[in-house]
């Protein structure tokens, strides 16, 4: 048992989304390992992209008020200023963004990038651009969220691409969430948008690789001197 036990705590875990494509993908297998065995080994080797894709591993988050963390594993791909999605209500002003590309290699589990109350959520349907794309930004499928942390209102935003073709939300609006705390998922190869508030300075790059849950983008107050993390 301890041995089992041992093998179970190396493994990543599987976010219970992607049970049934894995599922799909397993059986699949199987059947073009009896039509042909070279398919069957391509399928094996979709299945363990596919089984990759759903991957859910344990973050530490630092919980500091005022950090804002990324909210999605990625590439950097915009830090730049824009008016936020029009149906949060949050004026035509323009604030300061971070983008994060997604592909279809990267952990999909979306991210809490601080912690406080969901104001609001708000479904837009649209198209199915190139999710790297400035324009994706209002044209594509999406869906937001505003979180009301301590002294500051966040957007985060999370878009369809060229391959997603599902947005997925765990939570509800009037629910408190933590920094870092699992909020969603986008299938498969996407983007999220980070609005923050006018006048915050991001503290990433473009090309830099964030990771959801512990990569800090932006400090909300002047930093101090100790920092405390929660992992999860």
């Amino acid at each position: 048992m301890s041995i089992l036990n041992s093998i179970r705590s190396q493994m990543v875990p599987i976010t219970p989304e992607g049970y049934p494509f894995i599922g799909a993908f397993a059986f699949v297998t199987l059947i073009l390992f009896w039509l042909w065995p070279p398919l069957g080994w391509l399928g094996t080797a979709l299945t363990i992209w596919c089984t990759l894709f759903f991957r859910d591993p344990p973050r530490v988050t630092p919980v500091r008020d005022g950090i804002v963390v990324a909210p999605a594993d990625g590439r950097i791909s915009m830090v730049t200023s824009a008016a936020p999605p029009h149906e949060l209500g949050l004026g035509d002003k323009l604030l300061p963004r971070v983008s994060i590309f997604m592909s279809v290699f990267n952990c999909h589990v979306n991210r809490s990038p601080v912690g406080g109350q969901i104001e609001k959520i708000v479904y837009q349907p649209g198209v199915f651009l190139n999710a790297d794309l400035d324009k994706a930004s209002a044209d594509n499928e999406r869906n937001s969220l505003v979180i009301a942390a301590p002294g500051a209102r966040i957007a985060v935003v999370q878009i369809a691409g060229l391959v997603a073709r599902r947005i997925v939300c765990f939570v509800r609006e009037g629910q408190t969430i933590a920094a870092g705390e699992r909020f969603g998922m986008i299938r498969f190869g996407s983007r999220l948008d980070i609005y923050l508030p006018e006048g915050v300075v991001p503290q990433v790059a473009v090309g830099q690789t964030a990771i959801a849950g512990e990569t800090v983008l932006a400090d909300l107050r002047v930093p101090d001197a100790g920092r405390a993390y929660r992992a999860g």
